[in-house]
């Protein structure tokens, strides 16, 4: 029996791939920064192990607070616009009334009126929590909820969509939802 003969490849099989590869960059283009956020929020999880002993801010899955990180979280790249409290756009306290209502607990619609009503969080932040910033926007506050140790999610302002980012330091008072005062 003789050998079976060697195969070539296709002619033009190389432009083929070039081409397929240039039609999903060109589709994915328009969501590369909901892209990147997906990147960097998984970079923050992957982490070195922890000494024994130390623990992660991390709620239990299926808790009221991973309820409503998980919902924030799914909001990213969705655009922002003042007093829109979803479920195509947000403003920064309709992401956050939103996704805490999405969990089962009714908190304040305003960022001014989270801080003013909803209990101070004690210790280390955890996922959940809302850190309320100082604003030059109408309401003169802005809120975002943070979802891992050192990263938010907010919906920052016009022009910019629903995203997770680091947490900024400056802000006014961190509150924690779901829990007595």
């Amino acid at each position: 029996m003789a050998p079976p003969a060697p195969r070539r490849p296709a002619p033009g099989g190389g432009l083929a791939v070039l081409v397929v590869i240039t039609v999903l960059a060109s589709l994915a283009a328009p969501h590369a920064h909901a892209l990147h956020g997906l990147i960097a929020d998984a970079r923050s999880v992957i982490a070195a192990p922890e000494p024994p002993g130390t623990q992660r801010a991390r709620p239990a899955t299926g808790s009221r607070p991973a309820r409503a990180v998980a919902f924030a979280l799914a909001q990213r790249g969705k655009p922002y616009r003042w007093g829109a409290e979803g479920p195509h756009a947000f403003d920064c306290s309709g992401l956050t009334w939103a996704a805490w209502r999405a969990a089962g607990v009714a908190i304040p619609r305003t960022a001014a009126d989270q801080l003013a009503a909803l209990p101070s969080a004690r210790g280390r932040l955890q996922p959940g929590d809302l850190l309320i910033y100082p604003s030059r926007g109408p309401s003169r506050r802005h809120v975002a909820m943070v979802v891992s140790p050192g990263r938010m999610v907010e919906a920052r302002g016009r022009g910019v969509p629903v995203r997770s980012t680091s947490i900024r330091p400056g802000y006014l008072g961190a509150v924690r939802p779901g829990v007595g005062r």
